[in-house]
């Protein structure tokens, strides 16, 4: 089974993209409801929950890890990693990092993302080791997340406070756009209107997917290792109409979703 965690419903999009790529695995889904947003958490705390969500996924079989949230990726990878030696766990950072890389010709990239990933400086530290020449024009977005769960996609507010958040990257002239939240991707359309033509929005759950599968393909025990079910279950710690709605018309089909004590 494959375990998935972010901090609300912003992770569906990785759920969906992995379904979509391996839909005969099985999957268990944990939104952090209660502590949402982590964004405007410290370091100290957002680990701290992280860990909490490992551990209930693990609980339910995980036999890997995907951190579907950019805050958590970018603050707790490496201290997940460190306390489970051997779990395959991955993040949505890189493969995004990567992905941009290769889609940036001119070598200016920009980036939008909670304040707590945009505040970490991981994508500039990431990018600037892997291509010292490369510019990053970054933003946070924070007001995007509450649009978003709002079900606003199609709202006019909506695309004026996309555009307003999007100038300075604009005006920078890059040619990759990193959509550094799980919840960006719904805005996909909005965010290509307002960046136009030329520029290649970088989906980071399309990207660790690509990852995991090239993963799998190259781990014939991590692939043996997962269930074959095609089942997917989802977890909250606090449940909420929206989520099952807004989650349903994300994934094409009704959830049933259950309540997990985690929260403290």
């Amino acid at each position: 089974m494959i375990g998935i965690f972010d901090s609300g419903i912003g992770g569906l999009t990785v759920v969906r993209a992995l379904r979509a790529a391996r839909p005969d695995l099985s999957y268990v889904y944990l939104g952090d409801t209660a502590r949402a947003p982590y964004g405007t958490k410290s370091p100290e705390t957002i680990r701290r929950y992280a860990e909490d969500c490992v551990d209930f996924l693990l609980a339910k079989g995980a036999k890997a890890i995907v951190i579907a949230c950019n805050t958590a990726s970018s603050l707790a990878s490496e201290h997940l990693r460190a306390r489970h030696p051997g779990l395959p766990i991955f993040e949505v950072v890189g493969p995004a990092v990567r992905a941009a890389l290769a889609a940036s010709k001119k070598k200016y990239i920009g980036l939008i993302g909670t304040r707590a990933t945009v505040g970490s400086g991981v994508y500039e530290k990431m990018l600037k080791a892997a291509d010292p020449s490369v510019e990053v024009v970054a933003r946070h977005a924070q007001l995007l997340i509450a649009l978003v769960e709002e079900g606003w996609v199609d709202a006019p507010e909506t695309a004026s406070v996309v555009a307003k958040y999007i100038a300075p990257i604009r005006e920078a002239s890059v040619d990759a756009l990193i959509l550094g939240c799980t919840h960006f991707p719904i805005l996909k359309g909005v965010i290509g209107g307002a960046m136009g033509e030329g520029v290649a929005l970088i989906d980071s759950a399309e990207a660790v997917v690509a990852e995991f599968r090239a993963t799998l393909e190259a781990d014939a025990a991590l692939e043996a290792s997962l269930d074959r079910g095609g089942s997917a279950s989802y977890f909250v710690s606090d449940p909420t109409p929206a989520f099952a709605e807004i989650g349903a018309a994300w994934l094409g089909a009704p959830l049933d979703v259950q309540t997990a004590d985690i929260a403290s």
